[in-house]
C-alpha cells in the first residue's frame, strides 16, 4: 500500500476521467491521497473532492504564488475551513522566487501567518520553495512550530543537501516526486538516499513531474509506485518494504488520515 502525499486531483485536467484517475490508484495499491488547496476558492473545491471520494484528504491554504492580494482576514476563513473533518494539514504555503507572481514581502507575511495558524490548529504543513531556501528556512526556524512533533513536510523536495539537513533538523520530512526517476537526477537521488527512513513521503505533484517510463504525459496519483519503486532501489531496500515506512510516516505526519 502507498500514500501518495501530495496531488492535485482537483485540477481541470482531471475533469474527464477523475473518477477513472482514482480507481487506478487504488488497483495499484494506492488508497489515500492528499491534495492541497492552493487558493481560498480552489480550498472548497479540494474539500467537495474528500467528501466525494473515501480515500482523498485535504490540506487547506493559499499558495506564494496565490498570495499577491494577500490579506490578513484570510486566515478566519483558513480557520473556518480547517474544520472539515477530513483536512490533515495546512497546505500548500511557502515562498516561490522562480515566479514573479507576488512580492517577496507578502509571500513572507502570508507564510508566516499561515506557520501561526497551523500552529494554533495543532496542524502540520505542506511547504512549497523554489528558489528560496535561505527565506524559508529562515521563516521555518522562526515560527511557533518549533520543537513540534511532525511539523510538516518541504514537498518535492529540490534543494540542496545543505537545506535537506537544515529541514530534517527541524523535524521536517522530506516528499520526494517524479524527478528522482529522471536519468540526470543523481544529485537528488543521493540526497534521497540519506534521508533517514521515518521521514521521507513519496508524492506525485500530479499532474506534473511525472516519472519515468511516462515523463512528459499526464501525471496521476497511480505513478508514485514509480516513484517508490526507484527510491527503494536507491536505498537498497525492498520496495514493499519501502512502500510500508513511507505509508506509516505519511500517517504519522498527517494523523488526520488514520489507519493501522
Amino acid at each position: 500500500m502507498l500514500i501518495d502525499s501530495h496531488c492535485h486531483l482537483d485540477f481541470d485536467w482531471f475533469d474527464e476521467d477523475r473518477d477513472a484517475v482514482v480507481q487506478r490508484a487504488i488497483d495499484a495499491g494506492v488508497l489515500q491521497m492528499v491534495v492541497p488547496a492552493l487558493d481560498l476558492d480552489n480550498c472548497r473545491t479540494v474539500l467537495t473532492l474528500t467528501e466525494k471520494y473515501e480515500g482523498v484528504f485535504a490540506a487547506i491554504g493559499v499558495h506564494p504564488n496565490s498570495s499577491a492580494e494577500w490579506q490578513d482576514n484570510w486566515i478566519g476563513v483558513l480557520r473556518d475551513l480547517a474544520r472539515h473533518p477530513k483536512v490533515v494539514a495546512i497546505g500548500e504555503i511557502g515562498l516561490d522566487y522562480h515566479w514573479d507572481k507576488s512580492p517577496k514581502a507578502v509571500q513572507q507575511r502570508a507564510l508566516g501567518l499561515q506557520l501561526k495558524l497551523a500552529a494554533e490548529l495543532d496542524l502540520p504543513v505542506i511547504i512549497h520553495n523554489r528558489e528560496s531556501s535561505v527565506d524559508v528556512m529562515q521563516l521555518l526556524s522562526e515560527s511557533p512550530l518549533v520543537g513540534r512533533e511532525n511539523p510538516g513536510v518541504l514537498h518535492s523536495f529540490s534543494a540542496d543537501w545543505e537545506t535537506a539537513v537544515a529541514a530534517l533538523d527541524l523535524g521536517y520530512c522530506l516528499g520526494f516526486t517524479g524527478p528522482v526517476t529522471f536519468k540526470k537526477a543523481d544529485d537528488l537521488r543521493g540526497i534521497a538516499k540519506k534521508v533517514p527512513d521515518d521521514r521521507i513521503l513519496v508524492e506525485t505533484d500530479a499532474p506534473f513531474l511525472t516519472p519515468h517510463p511516462y515523463r512528459g504525459k499526464r501525471n496521476e496519483p497511480a505513478y508514485v509506485a514509480y516513484v517508490a519503486e526507484r527510491l527503494a532501489a536507491e536505498r537498497g531496500v525492498e520496495t514493499a518494504v519501502f512502500a510500508q515506512q513511507t505509508t506509516s510516516n505519511a500517517r504519522q505526519l498527517f494523523s488526520g488520515i488514520g489507519g493501522p
